[in-house]
Formats: C-alpha cells, sequence, structure tokens
C-alpha cells in the first residue's frame, strides 16, 4: 500500500479530538460487507491498511508501527456499458422480429435494460477501490492517501458517521486560525507583477512566494527540533490567473529541463499569473522530500520520503511516518515565514522587490 513504500498523494488533516478508547471497536462496526453481497448500489466500509479483502479490524490488522493504518473501502458491481449495450441490442432484435416491427418502445427497452441488469450483475466480479488513511495516534494527525477532492469529502463524511469526530484539512485558514488566530480573509493579497487583479488566492501566493523565496533568500527555515531546511521549486510548472476569466487562465510549463528559468514563466508572472501547482525537493541534509505541491486544494501528490535504514515492517512504516509529520511541520514552518512576511510594516517595500524579481529574473 502506498504509505509502506514508493510515492503517493497525501491530504494533512488534524482531528478536532483524540480517537475514544474504544476506537478499533468503532471502526469494526463499520467494516465493509461480504463482497458476494455487493449489488448495483456501491458497499462502502472500513477494511485494514495491509489489503482491501480484510474486513477484520483489531491491534493485529490496524495498528502498524503505533499507527492506526486503514482502507476506506468501496466496492460495487457493474456491467461494462460494452456487453450492457450488446445485451440489449441482442434482446431489442429479438423483440423486433416477434413483433415484426422496426422499432423497440422506449418502455420496452427500459425494461429489457432491467432484465439484463437482474440477469447478469451477479455474474460481473465486483470492483474494488480504496483510500489508504493513517492516524499518528500520539499527534492526532490524519494521513489521507488521495488529493481528490471528491474521494476527501466523502472520507470525512464516512469518518465522522464511524468516529462523531470531524477532520479538519491542513489549509491556509487551518494555519492561519492555529497560528495568528485569524482567518485567511487577514492575508493581503501578493502581487508578484505591476498588472494585479486584487483577488485573494492565498495558496497560489504562498506557492508563488516559496519559489521567490528558494531563488533570492535561499528557501531556508529553521525547526528547533529537525534543524535547517531548503527548498527548491522545479517544472513542471502551472500557472493561472487569480480570476481565472481572463485571457488564457492557465498556462502548463514542462519543457525543457529547467521551465522555472523559461521566458514562458516570466512572461506569465509579468501578466499576473501565479503558481497553482508545482513540483518541489524540500531537503535536510542528505534527507530529501519531493512531489507535487495544489496550492488551491493543498494536497501533494507523488510525494517522496527519504530513504530509511530499517528492514522490519513496524519499524519501517513508524519511520515514513516520522517523516511525514516532519514534512507537514516544515510546510507549516514555511507558511509562518510566508505569513509573518506579507503581514508586515515593511510589507510594501517587499512586495516592490517580488515585483523586482518578475521583471529582472533570468530567461531563456
Amino acid at each position: 500500500m502506498p504509505f509502506e513504500h514508493g510515492t503517493f498523494s497525501v491530504s494533512i488533516f488534524k482531528l478536532a479530538s483524540k480517537l475514544p478508547e474504544n476506537y478499533l471497536e468503532l471502526f469494526a462496526a463499520d467494516t465493509a460487507g461480504m463482497l458476494d453481497q455487493v449489488k448495483e448500489e456501491p458497499q462502502i466500509g472500513w477494511v485494514s491498511g495491509r489489503h482491501l479483502l480484510e474486513s477484520k479490524i483489531d491491534e493485529e490488522t490496524a495498528i502498524c508501527g503505533g499507527h492506526l493504518y486503514l482502507n476506506l473501502r468501496k466496492a460495487e458491481r457493474k456491467i461494462p456499458s460494452v456487453l450492457m449495450k450488446a445485451i440489449c441490442k441482442r434482446e431489442e432484435l429479438v423483440y423486433m422480429q416477434a413483433n415484426n416491427s422496426f422499432m423497440v418502445p422506449s418502455n420496452v427497452k427500459r425494461e429489457i435494460k432491467k432484465d439484463a441488469i437482474e440477469k447478469h450483475l451477479m455474474k460481473m466480479p465486483p470492483s474494488l477501490a480504496g483510500v489508504p488513511v493513517v492516524i499518528d495516534l500520539a499527534t492526532n494527525r490524519l494521513y489521507l492517501g488521495t488529493g481528490s477532492t471528491s474521494q476527501i469529502d466523502n472520507f470525512i463524511a464516512f469518518f465522522y458517521k464511524t468516529t462523531n469526530i470531524e477532520p479538519r484539512q491542513l489549509s491556509i485558514g487551518e494555519m492561519m486560525e492555529e497560528m495568528f488566530h485569524k482567518t485567511e480573509v487577514d492575508l493581503p493579497p501578493v502581487n508578484f507583477s505591476a498588472r494585479p487583479d486584487g483577488e485573494l488566492t492565498p495558496g497560489r501566493d504562498f506557492l508563488t512566494w516559496l519559489w521567490y523565496h528558494s531563488e533570492k533568500d535561499g528557501g531556508r527555515v529553521s525547526l528547533e527540533q529537525f534543524g535547517d531546511f531548503d527548498i527548491m521549486i522545479e517544472g513542471p510548472l502551472t500557472f493561472a490567473y487569480s480570476a481565472e476569466a481572463q485571457g488564457a487562465a492557465e498556462t502548463t510549463l514542462k519543457k525543457g529541463g529547467s521551465p522555472q528559468r523559461s521566458a514562458e514563466a516570466k512572461a506569465a508572472l509579468i501578466v499576473g499569473k501565479k503558481l497553482k501547482k508545482a513540483k518541489f525537493a524540500m531537503a535536510r541534509g542528505e534527507d530529501v522530500w519531493a512531489g507535487t505541491f495544489d496550492a488551491d486544494h493543498f494536497t501533494f501528490s507523488g510525494l517522496s520520503l527519504p530513504e530509511g535504514e530499517e528492514m522490519d515492517i513496524h519499524t519501517r512504516f513508524a519511520e515514513r511516518i516520522m517523516n511525514l509529520d516532519i514534512f507537514q511541520q516544515a510546510i507549516k514552518a514555511y507558511f509562518n515565514k510566508f505569513a509573518e512576511t506579507v503581514r508586515d510594516l515593511n510589507w510594501p517595500e517587499t512586495e516592490k522587490k517580488l515585483q523586482q524579481w518578475t521583471l529582472e529574473r533570468d530567461s531563456y
């Protein structure tokens, strides 16, 4: 599963309260059902993090490296559309021949389709999909293995149904409340060019500022517990206007060795576009975290963690989740630096430096 090795997508949450002592019983009460009971309506429920067929949830199956590890599984049966059309067409031809007709009434077509589903649906194997989730029981942090908005919404609703606890996604608004007791509207719009549209897009402002910070200030933040981190923004880069109705609203640059140094990147900044999505690499010594940051949804895809040294599955898993925790703390440290910068009394002068960086940056 993705949290155990390799790269993965992740959305980061903080639970509004700790899980109750009987949390395993709560998840076990909402496990996914038997696959032979799956029909046309999707069947949704919890299974272990080990694989999608393990509906038993207890300490042995659902705890790995001291963390709760589950999947929210969705199972459903469907007759493939091509097969369904063929079955219906065959029955419609039978009807026309029996009735000496050149057409099939719409009500008969509906009945043919209904009969086809009743006869053939249970012959189809159920399709399975799972969204993995890890809960760090020590920090109350939740890591969800998806960046899909619909999957996130479905997960939050089902998690609340099971636990009566609301997961709160890491976002600009959440960090502003946690760090400054403010909301995201308390952040001023950041203008990287002389053509501002005045709209507030704090996620894009933050990502574009990270790019500026990495090129002009070395991209460094320091965490007392973990040391110094450096970040670099890489291509592909996706630029967008704040007001997406303007012109060619979105531009993606991916060709060449360094699209961030291209003339197209400079031109996008000059006309008022900001980074909406970009690859990044964040390093602490020899440890590297890398992936793609979606600024609008505050999700990370293709995320890779520093290579671990542990071989035992539980210890290695705990090490990877520890690196995820370090990653989210570093991201929060970068945001804290960004928010303090744009809320500082000297911000007007700093903003001029950002616009100068846009105009004078090297390009080819």
